[in-house]
């Protein structure tokens, strides 16, 4: 197995939604399921993030408004037909072979069939697809036939289809899903374009494409469908190539006249495929450089890395500008109609630690909608904001009033906007996000004093008890939205909110933010808080105690109750039962320590027992009908059950990939539980836990993983952790086996990532790319002043600024800083399970082409001698410059016409942070350059970094190129 591909072989057309929606392609601002390019029964999904419309349905006999995330045209569709067929098909074809592949670290789809049409015809495909990392606003898709057995034409047919609706989702399907309108299409030279624009936010959509081929295309179109047909003249065995480059822009993008002249405009710019997925691949390598977590085991580690490339295929670097949250079920599909929920509290405690400027950019969108939320707490007369269970563009409440039971065909009420913990989540986040860089931007500190202050107003002090109550609320629950057999909505003191609304007023406490008058009662309520308790565990929410146990035996197996009681004319309120963790998600947030002290500080004095004890009562009554519920179990029993916490892991692992759900996945990814996997690994396991005092570490590895290890950055350091069953490293510094530390940012032992001339990296990097201060400041979104003063000194600038500055200057954080620079490469430990590829010729040249700095090996006239030299690949030659006379042009002379010293040299490239690398060796011989000759290798523009007057070229022809390259696992 490799575990940086995901496999697929043969047509299923049952398995054909699960494959659309795992091979999904994107680049955080926006996406296109895997669908087939040419099939009839397809899923098709285009999705740019933040792209919103509503309508308004009639359903049971009400009118109900959606807001949808839109599917926007579809770019995919390509076909062919050979002589006198139709057009291929999948569905209908006699398929030879068939395999979709999913390249993993590179980012890109690849499909390979071999056709027999009805006249034997046997025909080769092979296509590659990708949704540019590099270039967020480009796709494409490149085809190569080839005729295995005949000659003759090829018909090739490319469309752009606007007529494409929201019905991915069945049980959606009775809303209007129809949200294009207007739609356009034309030419403009050698480019077709269709245009559209949604019904009611009115947002302007293009598409233009180009189609890169050996003959001119006829063109056909309506006004929401235009196709390009080209027949090629195949010859048998020679591949013949179609490349389907399309641009993809909105109205909602920066820095555009209109949509449609923006989407001409850069495609016309657009390179051809080659040069287009290299750049795409090189900002894949970019992304795994600070997103590596290497675990032990094929298998394992295929899953980690498809969920760290649908992550930041969700959320990437392009979107910490755009204006855009979470989506729950990414940018995959139409599930949850694309709309914000509290997922991000699984999310951005991994982005914190690997990419803080996307986790500030999703913050901010939570920001953006601070008026909208103060408004929804005003009209429901409390202070501060109340944020939507269901955000989408505005900030409004998007909860839907009606949802369909599948089980009984049933339209029912749906009050789960009453989930207002959705404001403690974004809290969190906040304090999260500050404990991991170590700031706390004075709109981050706004946003966590208002959500106090609508949790504080929430607080009633019931006089009697002398405690301060919540009620009208859900908790994280989901089945439990009322009392039986009340008529009332909500619940009274869920503990779930009420412990952490406690932990959010002292966090906002702490910031000293808030006003005179309102700190006194904040104090108060974190000391008098209502928390309900029952059989000697902490009770969900008052009242639970009074509740039915359910009939396990009878619903074995069945995730969703809720929907399963309805059918059966029951309801879930009247059990003690649960869809995922809500109780317990206080000891997936909280430390054992910090659960404890808020129950003591409230006057609930308890045992470090109550916690195992309130995990064991309500896992015993969990359907585990949320794939976060898998997560947060997996959590909580890290420490006290390491088997079962290692199941409820895996479970959570392969929910997806398995769909565990039973259809779900093909409806879109589940992002937050993709994500808390990855955070699992990251935080828990680790025992990583960011406190204001520093960095702690506790590891405690499940026994059936072997080892660990991934680059994190903390404050602004970059720290690289490895973890087995017997030591920790963290970058050098050793704990052995059962051992915890807490790191400070002062610690100097650990923080040693050095800075090196930081001004002079940054000068380099803009004139490698042959930028001006002002582009580099208009990338990093600095003032050109700024840029100037930095390239003067030589102390780097925050960590955020720094993260901007590396993406502007195309490379790392770690290389503008010069870490290791002085010392050997390849000092770390391998990786977990390495593999090594023998490379051919081509990619070896391939790799070597850019030129650097290579390595001439020769016997010498005092033995076997090795230098390093700057070197470029001229017209497939090495070729270098060395002083006259030298020593080296002495030992690279025979004394003898014609006969020249055959010698060796070698290039490589390591990634100590990928633990990966590949080395090239060229042997053959080395040929001083005679001055008839120079003016054909002087344009290669060769300096050697030693300077001085080195005049003499020598070129070395190569007779044998090997190389090989280690894969990190």
């Amino acid at each position: 197995m490799n575990p940086w591909t995901l496999v697929y072989e043969g047509f299923d057309l049952a398995s054909e939604g699960l494959r659309e929606a795992l091979c999904t392609l994107g680049n955080g601002r926006f996406a296109t399921r895997g669908a087939t390019p040419d099939g009839e029964v397809r899923t098709p999904g285009t999705y740019a993030a933040g792209c919103y419309d509503r309508l308004a349905s009639t359903v049971a006999g009400r009118t109900v408004t959606n807001e949808d995330l839109v599917n926007l045209p579809d770019w995919l569709p390509l076909t062919f037909a050979t002589p006198g067929s139709a057009w291929f098909r999948p569905e209908r074809a006699d398929l030879l072979n068939y395999r979709q592949e999913l390249d993993l670290r590179q980012g890109v789809l690849r499909r390979e069939l071999r056709w027999r049409d009805e006249a034997g015809r046997v025909t080769l495909v092979r296509q590659r697809r990708l949704v540019s990392m590099a270039d967020p606003y480009l796709a494409a898709l490149d085809t190569t036939f080839t005729a295995e057995n005949w000659s003759g034409p090829l018909r090739v047919r490319a469309e752009l289809d606007g007529r494409v609706t929201n019905s991915g989702v069945a049980r959606y399907r009775d809303l209007r899903g129809d949200h294009l309108t207007g739609h356009a299409t034309g030419t403009q030279d050698e480019l077709t374009w269709l245009t559209t624009v949604t019904r009611s936010s009115r947002i302007a959509v293009a598409l233009a494409a180009r189609l890169d081929a050996p003959a001119a295309p006829e063109v056909t179109s309506s006004p929401d469908r235009i196709a390009a047909e080209h027949v090629l003249d195949v010859v048998e065995g020679v591949p013949a190539t179609v490349t389907k480059v399309v641009a993809l822009l909105t109205s909602r993008d920066p820095a555009i006249h209109d949509a449609r002249s923006a989407a001409l405009r850069r495609l016309r710019l657009a390179p051809r495929f080659d040069e287009l997925l290299a750049r795409h691949v090189a900002a894949w390598e970019r992304l795994w450089q600070d997103a590596r977590l290497d675990v032990d085991g094929p298998e394992l580690a295929q899953i980690v890395h498809l969920h760290i490339f649908h992550l930041l295929q969700t959320l990437s670097p392009h979107t910490a500008d755009l204006d855009v949250g979470v989506p729950a079920r990414g940018l995959h599909g139409e599930a949850y109609r694309g709309h914000v929920f509290w997922d991000e509290l699984f999310v951005l405690p991994w982005l914190n630690l690997r990419f803080p400027e996307i986790s500030v950019g999703l913050l901010r969108y939570r920001w953006r909608r601070l008026p909208e939320a103060r408004a929804a707490a005003r009209d429901a007369g409390y202070d501060g904001a109340m944020f939507p269970w269901q955000s989408g563009s505005d900030g409004r409440e998007e909860t839907q009033t009606l949802h369909l039971n599948p089980a009984s065909g049933r339209w029912l009420p749906d009050v789960s906007h009453l989930q207002r913990h959705i404001g403690l989540a974004i809290a969190y986040n906040v304090w999260q996000y500050h404990l991991a860089t170590g700031t706390m931007p004075p709109w981050c500190a706004e946003l966590l004093i208002d959500i106090a202050r609508f949790f504080a107003s929430l607080a009633v002090l019931n006089p009697t008890s002398g405690r301060y109550e919540i009620h009208g609320v859900m908790g994280p629950d989901e089945y439990h939205t009322a009392y039986p057999g009340t008529g009332s909505r909500g619940l009274a003191n869920n503990a779930y909110t009420n412990i952490m609304t406690v932990w959010l007023l002292s966090r906002a406490l702490d910031t000293g933010k808030a006003d005179p008058g309102e700190s006194a009662r904040w104090d108060d309520i974190t000391r008098r808080m209502r928390v309900d308790f029952h059989d000697g565990v902490i009770s969900q929410f008052t009242g639970y105690a009074d509740l039915l146990e359910l009939d396990w035996a009878r619903y074995r197996g069945v995730r969703r109750l809720d929907r399963a009681l309805e059918a059966d004319g029951d309801d879930v309120n009247r059990y003690r039962a649960a869809k995922q963790a809500d109780t317990l998600m206080l000891c997936y947030l909280l430390s054992a320590e910090e659960l404890l002290a808020i129950l003591d500080r409230l006057g609930y004095p308890a045992t470090p027992d109550l916690i195992p004890r309130t995990i064991g009562y309500y896992l015993a009554r969990t359907s585990h009908g949320s794939t976060l519920s898998a997560v947060v179990h997996a959590w909580v029993l890290s420490r006290s059950d390491r088997a079962r916490s290692w199941q409820f892991f895996t479970e959570a692992l392969f929910s997806d990939i398995n769909d565990v759900q039973h259809g779900t996945t093909a409806e879109g990814i589940h992002l937050g539980a993709m994500a808390g996997t990855l955070d699992m690994l990251q935080r828990c396991y680790l025992g990583l836990e960011l406190r204001r005092d520093g960095l702690h570490l506790n590891p405690l590895l499940p026994d059936r993983l072997g080892s660990l290890s991934m680059p994190i950055c903390y404050r602004g350091h970059q720290l690289v952790i490895d973890v087995d069953h017997d030591r920790t490293r963290v970058d050098g510094v050793t704990l052995p086996r059962g051992t915890s530390r807490t790191f400070t940012a002062d610690d100097k032992e650990t923080f040693m990532t050095g800075t090196g001339d930081f001004g002079r990296r940054m000068i380099h990097h803009r004139e490698r790319l042959g930028l001006t201060h002002e582009q580099v400041a208009d990338r990093a979104q600095m003032s050109t002043g700024y840029v100037q003063y930095l390239e003067g000194h030589l102390s780097p600038p925050n960590i955020e600024a720094l993260a901007r500055l590396a993406a502007a200057l195309e490379t790392t954080v770690q290389d503008l800083l010069g870490g290791g620079q002085d010392r050997p490469p390849g000092g770390g430990s391998a990786s977990a399970d390495p593999a090594l590829e023998v490379l051919d010729p081509a990619e070896c040249l391939r790799l070597i082409a850019p030129g650097g700095v290579g390595r001439v090996a020769f016997n010498g006239s005092h033995g076997p001698t090795i230098l390093p030299v700057n070197y470029k690949l001229h017209d497939g030659a090495i070729v270098f410059r060395t002083a006259p006379g030298g020593p080296m042009d002495q030992d690279l002379r025979t004394g003898l016409e014609g006969v020249e010293i055959k010698i060796g040299f070698e290039v490589d490239r390591l990634d100590e942070a990928q633990r990966e690398g590949w080395s090239v060796l060229i042997q053959g011989p080395a040929h001083h350059v005679p001055p008839d000759e120079l003016a054909k290798v002087t344009d290669s523009d060769i300096t050697p970094w030693a300077g001085g007057d080195r005049q003499l070229y020598i070129r070395i022809v190569p007779h044998q190129i090997t190389g090989r390259r280690i894969h990190g696992r």
